[in-house]
């Protein structure tokens, strides 16, 4: 039964006018879905823990942190009892599979060629917060987009958003897997929506094969330490040498096991302007993007996801891809030249690079005298 007892003046029926209204003013922000849940997700513990244990986080050690808030969002923040847990589409008409198979331009993660959503998204979350608060009196509440340890998936599983594919990513029957997703933590006993129970990936392994990487264990099993997105966002150190040529032009994230679900051709582009691309990261030369200097990568990701990579990083990335690209005397010049400017991290990836051009050369000249 719904403890009301914090808000004398709401019945039953208030809560559902209320449930309503958010629902209508959430989509009016720009959400793509509005869902409601309560707050127990004890039930991803002990699978969550066997995956820590394994070491799958690699240095993701912050997922290993606040266990009791990650499994109790009452702790989290105090009084909650519902979560309502929204999604936001973030797909710009841009190339995907294209993109990829052009070895001579940078593939940044669609989710990165905009601005960073955090803010905006925790300004719209936080604005139903404040509609909550206007039907309801005094409420408490709290925003959440990826900032806090916050089960956000299972969250969005029980709420209804979709269901969890064997890319471990949300899916949803109209709108694919390319959308954010953030969270409200309230104390208003809103009704919660129906879980998402059925799977419908089926026997389909389309993720899994993909994977440039193979960082898929398994069905719904992801080694972290393997996947691009980790390598070229989190992991700030040397990239394991048997994974860089399986890295090819990927320079910041990878979309493969979205780009490739059946799922996702059911997805909407998105209306954010905010996530348009900038800059041209959608389409620029490898060689362009290794051109920027520390003071112009700041510039240009200013307000961008892709500043979490920072400049080494980055530069580290791009290294690798040069070393990937189709053979070019141009390319092993300016890889020379770059040696020495960064730090010494970056030229072991540098000398990768020119090693590949190199094998790569090599490759071609055996395939044209092959051929005569």
């Amino acid at each position: 039964m719904n403890d009301l007892s914090q808000f004398p003046t709401l019945d039953s029926k208030q809560l559902l006018d209320i449930k309503s209204k958010v629902i209508a003013y959430g989509l009016e922000l720009g959400f793509g879905d509005i869902k409601i849940t309560d707050t127990d997700v004890s039930g991803y513990q002990k699978n969550y823990e066997s995956w820590l244990e394994k070491g799958y986080q690699g240095d993701m050690g912050y997922l290993a942190n606040n266990a009791d808030k990650r499994f109790n969002p009452e702790a989290l923040h105090p009084n909650t009892c519902r979560i309502i847990s929204v999604r936001l589409n973030y797909l710009p008409d841009v190339e995907l599979k294209s993109a990829l198979a052009d070895k001579n331009k940078g593939y940044i993660a669609r989710y990165a060629l905009g601005r960073d959503y955090h803010k905006m998204m925790r300004k719209k979350i936080t604005l139903l917060g404040k509609f909550i608060e206007t039907m309801s009196g005094e409420l408490d509440y709290r925003a959440f987009v990826d900032s806090a340890p916050v089960l956000e998936r299972p969250i969005a599983k029980k709420a209804g958003l979709g269901w969890i594919g064997k890319n471990t990513l949300i899916l949803n029957q109209q709108a694919g897997s390319w959308f954010f997703l953030g969270e409200l933590f309230i104390n208003l006993p809103l009704e919660i929506d129906p879980e998402q129970k059925t799977n419908h990936c089926g026997s389909c392994t389309a993720c899994l094969d993909v994977c440039p990487t193979n960082a898929f264990v398994a069905p719904w099993v992801m080694d972290a330490t393997k996947c691009i997105s980790y390598l070229t966002i989190e992991h700030k150190g040397s990239i394991a040498v048997e994974l860089r040529s399986k890295m090819g032009n990927r320079i910041y994230g990878c979309d493969d096991c979205q780009i490739f679900c059946p799922w996702t051709k059911f997805s909407p582009n998105t209306n954010e302007t905010d996530f348009w691309p900038r800059h041209d990261l959608d389409k620029l030369d490898l060689l362009e993007l290794f051109d920027w200097d520390e003071t112009t990568f700041l510039k240009n990701t200013e307000g961008s996801a892709i500043r979490r990579t920072g400049f080494e990083s980055w530069q580290r990335n791009i290294s690798i891809a040069l070393g990937n690209a189709p053979y070019s005397k141009t390319i092993i010049k300016r890889l020379k030249q770059q040696l020495g400017q960064v730090s010494e991290m970056v030229d072991e990836h540098i000398l990768w690079g020119i090693n590949q051009q190199n094998q790569n050369q090599n490759q071609n000249q055996l395939k044209i005298t092959t051929i005569n």
